[in-house]
């Protein structure tokens, strides 16, 4: 009969030997830059992120890639920014349509320590996000990005951009003002005009027959939590078919023909 080969056992790794007595000590950042090396080593060691953020990460990049390229990834900035002075706001925020909701965004703005600079970047970042998506998307259709395999990508890519109209149209309700108030209504009575479910939007966007606290309520809990949810999980699905799929390289760049590679070779 055949003898069985066992497996080697594993090499022990060699111990780091001990520093020699009067050996210079470390300064506080080699402590701090060794401290934080062996907990990213102890994490990974345990959840294997380092493959993950490799593949997603170091990737091929085709020819002719240039700034054009770089609108997705400031539409997800743009969206990060807002989520964190969004957050900021909230700390103050009241939607309470009977004079609350206004009140307290004139006490952020007025009161609180930085809060007129984080309600700006929360209200102009709303603009600059909504230009950067309209660009990101005329990108994809003109660079073709959208065809084959690509086209899922392309519908979650749709489905983002109706998203940020609709959070861009619940959280101009919230200062309730005149004017965010007397415009509110302009675009739910357009809704309503909508063949077949536009009634029951309208209605769903107003908590009722008319508007109320109700409506602002309902505005706020739309613009704060379902709709930035539902964003986030599309934004990891948008970035994980970006990373499998590649991205595509300029149509102004013509595929380079192997043949007379080989026959210049």
């Amino acid at each position: 009969m055949p003898k069985l080969k066992l497996p080697a056992p594993p090499i022990p790794l060699p111990k780091p030997l001990p520093k020699r007595p009067g050996a210079p000590r470390q300064t506080p950042v080699e402590t701090a830059t060794e401290a934080g090396i062996s907990a990213v080593d102890w994490v990974d060691e345990r959840t294997s992120l380092s493959g993950a953020a490799r593949w997603m990460m170091f990737r091929k990049v085709p020819r002719g890639t240039n700034w054009f390229y770089t609108l997705g990834s400031s539409t997800m900035f743009a969206f990060l920014s807002q989520a964190v002075t969004g957050v900021f706001l909230a700390m103050y925020y009241r939607p309470d349509a009977a004079g609350g909701a206004y009140e307290s965004i004139r006490y952020i703005n007025n009161e609180v320590f930085l809060g007129e600079f984080v309600h700006g970047m929360h209200k102009w970042g709303s603009s600059v996000m909504v230009i950067l998506i309209f660009l990101h998307m005329a990108r994809t259709f003109f660079f073709g990005a959208y065809k084959y395999p690509r086209e899922l990508n392309w519908v979650i890519g749709v489905a983002l951009l109706i998203l940020t109209m609709a959070m861009s149209f619940t959280g101009y309700l919230l200062p309730f003002d005149q004017r965010s108030y007397w415009a509110t209504i302009v675009g739910v009575n357009i809704n309503g005009t909508g063949p077949l479910v536009g009634p029951y939007l309208s209605d769903f966007l107003r908590a009722g027959p008319e508007f109320g606290a109700t409506t602002l309520s309902r505005f706020y809990a739309i613009h704060m939590l379902l709709i930035p949810g539902i964003m986030a999980a599309l934004i990891g699905a948008h970035l994980y078919l970006v990373a499998k799929l590649g991205t595509t390289a300029p149509p102004w760049l013509k595929p380079s023909d192997p043949v007379k590679k080989e026959e210049k070779a």
